[in-house]
């Protein structure tokens, strides 16, 4: 792609916007950002990581020392034969060798989309977990399904009132514990079980998801189970083990959430002594609370075994947040690396007429380059690990971020650049190191060239119907093909309009707007003859008969389309709307024997796909 005309400090003034038309951030949003990025030292280029692949110039001559103990000499070209990975230059900069291309699938298949907190069972506890998601995954095998596609599983504060958003995690390197299937973890006894069975049979009633009651609830469980673990020779010999594996990122996210217990979940309010993870008071801290410590720890342990028995060996697409929360432990590591007083986040395009405000702040992209990439490389690693396949949400923010000062609205931003090429490549070596596949959400303002560059890595493209003007057999071979996402409508709350009357009632967005939108979507989806008076169910089944025309390798099925639910997850730009805490309304042991569920499957692969739902088996236990 031509190289876009941006200032010193990576700052592009002027840009294209969703609709071809030229645009120009103001002179004070300019300003703002200059400020706030700094100038990087004099050195760095002498001191940055070099990224490259094997066949490729690098103009060095130096003894390499590789991550597998060995050395290697480079002279200038990078042999075919040079271990792919992360190694060290004689002069102490990080070497990253890339093969360039992610793992991609072969052959074509069909998954489920889930919001896993959303597809509770009757057995778990008011939240969908980890063991809900091995049941999706044994009934997908049995229909012949490939993949599922989750959303973010990251962990957030372990306080309440606990972050609804799986956007806005704490961490994108630790999952979040309340995903966890107590009955399941090592130490936990019916006795745990029967005592909270009033507690339980809230959670299980709510019309919501109620991630603080079910948080509160399993966190007492699971400490007992720890503390009688931690007397158990084996159990703390197999902790022993993989907390060593895990090294000091681990040890880091754990002593966090001792402190966030202790002092809340904003770290910018703590004491100075541990308001950063190298601050001066943290070793103390870490010597007094080291039980704490350590019960975190034991959590992402079960987290990990749990995932990897979930997932088995179909891959589970894990989705990466475009950032983390400025208070949380991501943030507390790598504090000298973001942005301070700045936030991420969109213009207004086709998916929101008055831009969004994602509420991360951006990592500063010399400062990462400072970094090693260390911040990048820890989250796609821990995000891609056990489950065979990341979604990067907002791919487009590789090559650039609309960043937006503090006190701004998303319509007074600007876009910020990054060094596309090297981080494509270092999600190019992840996913070659996992045998993962990646897909780019790569909807919204996308510039000349992202698709291009992202083709280019094997990294698979997302085609929306709502988006495309295209008839789905013509998208490309190379993508991920849906009907909807979690931002935008239901087929069933298009059709019905409920969905443009939610959106009203809950955001500042025009009527007019709201209504030609919804208008545009209907356009697609009537494209062949579909009756305007048609119900609601034929309308699911044209959508995703059209899908199923897709050649597309990944075909995505919502959950929420199989049952004909209204409600999309969530409506972007509010915070008055139940957003992520609407649940699946058919409880999962009701899903193979749902009519929605045979109708969909034989409108996108044919009869047969009906036939074995049909049959399926019970789901649960």
């Amino acid at each position: 792609m031509s190289a876009p005309d941006v200032d010193q400090w990576g700052i592009q003034q002027d840009w294209v916007d969703a609709d071809d038309q030229p645009q120009r951030s103001g002179d004070e949003t300019v300003a703002r950002l200059r400020e706030v990025i700094g100038e990087p030292p004099a050195d760095l280029e002498d001191r940055a990581p070099v990224v490259t692949r094997p066949g490729r110039s690098t103009g060095l001559r130096s003894t390499v020392s590789c991550e597998d103990g060995s050395t290697r000499e480079l002279d200038d070209v990078v042999p075919d034969d040079f271990p792919l990975g992360y190694h060290r230059l004689a002069d102490g900069r990080r070497l990253i060798v890339s093969p360039g291309r992610c793992h991609v699938p072969q052959e074509q298949a069909w998954g489920w989309t889930v919001q896993l907190y959303a597809a509770r069972s009757r057995r778990s506890w008011g939240i969908g977990d980890l063991r809900d998601l091995r049941t999706l995954r044994e009934w997908t095998e049995q229909l012949g399904g490939g993949f599922l596609l989750v959303n973010p599983l990251h962990a957030v504060a372990p306080t309440v009132p606990q972050e609804t958003s799986p956007y806005l995690p704490a961490t994108r390197r630790f999952r979040n514990p309340v995903y966890l299937a107590v009955e399941d973890v090592p130490g936990v006894e019916d006795a745990d079980l029967e005592r909270h069975d009033a507690e339980l049979a809230t959670l299980r009633g709510a019309d919501l998801v109620e991630r603080d009651g079910a948080w509160t609830l399993k966190r007492s469980v699971l400490r007992s189970a720890f503390d009688r673990a931690a007397a158990d020779p084996g159990l703390s010999a197999d902790l022993a083990a993989w907390r060593e594996a895990a090294g000091q990122a681990v040890e880091g996210w754990a002593t966090w959430c001792a402190l966030a217990e202790e002092h809340g979940p904003d770290r910018l309010a703590w004491p100075e002594a541990v308001r950063r993870q190298d601050a001066g008071g943290v070793p103390a801290f870490v010597a007094d609370h080291a039980d704490d410590i350590s019960f975190h720890v034991w959590l992402q342990w079960q987290l990990d075994r749990q995932l990897r028995a979930a997932t088995g060996s179909t891959t589970v697409l894990q989705d990466l947040p475009i950032g983390v929360s400025g208070s949380g432990a991501d943030a507390w590591a790598w504090d000298d690396v973001l942005a301070a007083d700045v936030t991420v986040g969109a213009p207004p395009d086709k998916l929101n007429s008055i831009g969004q405000d994602w509420g991360s702040p951006p990592l500063v992209p010399w400062r990462l380059r400072e970094a090693d990439y260390e911040p990048f490389v820890e989250s796609i690693r821990g995000t891609i690990a056990g489950a065979g396949g990341l979604r990067i949400d907002h791919v487009m923010g590789l090559f650039r971020l609309w960043w937006i000062p503090g006190g701004s609205g998303p319509q007074e931003g600007a876009y910020v650049r990054y060094p596309a090429d090297d981080l494509l490549d270092i999600v190019a070596l992840e996913s070659h190191r996992a045998g993962a596949v990646v897909v780019g959400e790569d909807l919204g303002t996308v510039e000349p060239g992202v698709r291009e560059a992202l083709a280019e890595r094997g990294i698979l493209s997302y085609r929306v119907l709502w988006f495309e003007d295209e008839t789905p057999d013509e998208w490309p071979v190379a993508a991920l093909a849906a009907v909807t996402t979690h931002d935008l409508p239901t087929v069933a709350g298009l059709w019905t309009g409920s969905d443009a009357e939610d959106q009203l009632a809950s955001t500042d967005m025009a009527e007019a707007d709201v209504r030609s939108g919804r208008e545009e979507l209907l356009e697609r989806l009537r494209r062949d003859g579909l009756a305007p008076d048609a119900p609601v169910e034929d309308a699911v089944t044209e959508a995703y008969r059209q899908l199923g025309s897709a050649p597309s390798l990944l075909l995505s099925v919502a959950l929420e389309d199989a049952v004909a639910e209204e409600r999309r997850p969530n409506v972007p730009g509010t915070t008055e709307r139940d957003n992520w805490r609407l649940p699946l309304g058919v409880p999962l042991e009701e899903l193979p024997d749902h009519p929605g569920t045979a109708r969909l499957l034989a409108a996108l692969r044919g009869p047969s796909a009906a036939d074995a739902s049909a049959g399926g088996r019970s789901v649960g236990g």
